[in-house]
């Protein structure tokens, strides 16, 4: 038989196994904790991989959908092309015998002979025609009691030019971006280069697919944007925004409009020259057709 244990012997065995249940019961709660924060971390690395996984596949779809509309566009575009030229051949055999009765009906009326707004049109239908910038130019500026019959007679007028675009930079370069005039002293032209620039839009606007593409050449849109450059370097030699003549900036404004070449880096600069010209009534349109929508005071 067995012994039984003594009694002071138990005393200090008890001791002992209790420090080893604590030491047990510690590390199994360190061990519960480590475990808890450890699934904490990859639960949460799960849930940020999953979010990250499908920022993705939302990135993804959005490119794709991006990039169908592009392709789309560039089919649209280059299904469009024909017709455009189809449309223009059409306009030009439609209207070549017109032009020619009209050169002959203006030489007829002389330049500062017109009877009505036929004959208005037809003599600036000759000089557009003929590509003849600065007879065009010169005829126009005698015209302003007549700007409401010039202004309706000018898009048809332009569309018979070669290049429109072209036709309209040499017209209004001998007094924009600088008056190249030796007599200054006269009457300001700015009210001609605004019309002659708004009229110039419509014929520029592609007949099949609207303003998604204008006609304008490369070579002119960078000549445009050349005069744009050079106007804006003239300011400082004109002693800042604030002595700049109305009219001149009503032309610089147009010109960006017309030619699409607004840039979002100096939408500050047409902010101020919107609000120093804000009393002229097309300032308003200008202002949104350049971006300033929600940026005017």
């Amino acid at each position: 038989m067995g012994s039984i244990p003594d009694p002071g012997e138990l005393s200090e065995l008890n001791p002992l196994s209790f420090d080893e249940f604590q030491r047990q019961t510690s590390l199994m709660t360190s061990c519960t904790l480590l475990w808890k924060e450890l699934s904490d971390h990859f639960t949460s690395l799960e849930q940020n991989l999953q979010k990250k996984s499908a920022a993705l596949r939302h990135k993804i779809q959005t490119l794709d959908t991006q990039t169908k509309a592009s392709l789309d566009v560039l089919k649209k575009r280059e299904v469009t092309i024909d017709g455009s030229v189809e449309i223009a051949m059409e306009k030009l055999e439609d209207r070549t015998e017109a032009t020619l009765n009209s050169i002959s009906r203006g030489q007829e009326l002389g330049d500062g002979e017109v009877d009505d707004g036929d004959g208005l049109l037809m003599i600036l239908m000759s000089y557009c025609l003929k590509m003849e910038a600065r007879g065009f130019w010169k005829f126009v500026v005698t015209k302003k009691k007549e700007i409401e019959e010039l202004r309706n007679a000018l898009p048809a007028a332009l569309s018979e030019c070669v290049d429109p675009a072209k036709f309209v930079m040499e017209a209004i370069s001998e007094v924009f971006p600088v008056d190249k005039r030796s007599d200054k002293s006269g009457n300001d032209l700015g009210w001609a280069c605004v019309l002659v620039l708004e009229s110039l839009i419509p014929v520029m606007v592609d007949p099949v697919i609207g303003k998604m593409r204008m006609l304008v050449t490369p070579s002119v849109k960078e000549k445009a944007k050349e005069i744009a450059e050079r106007w804006k370097a003239s300011l400082e030699e004109r002693g800042g925004i604030e002595n700049v003549k109305t009219p001149d900036v009503h032309t610089f404004l147009q010109l960006l409009v017309t030619f699409g070449i607004v840039k979002k880096e100096d939408v500050d600069l047409y902010r101020k020259l919107v609000v120093g010209s804000a009393w002229r009534k097309q300032m308003p349109k200008l202002a949104v057709s350049l971006g300033l929508g929600d940026k005017m005071p």
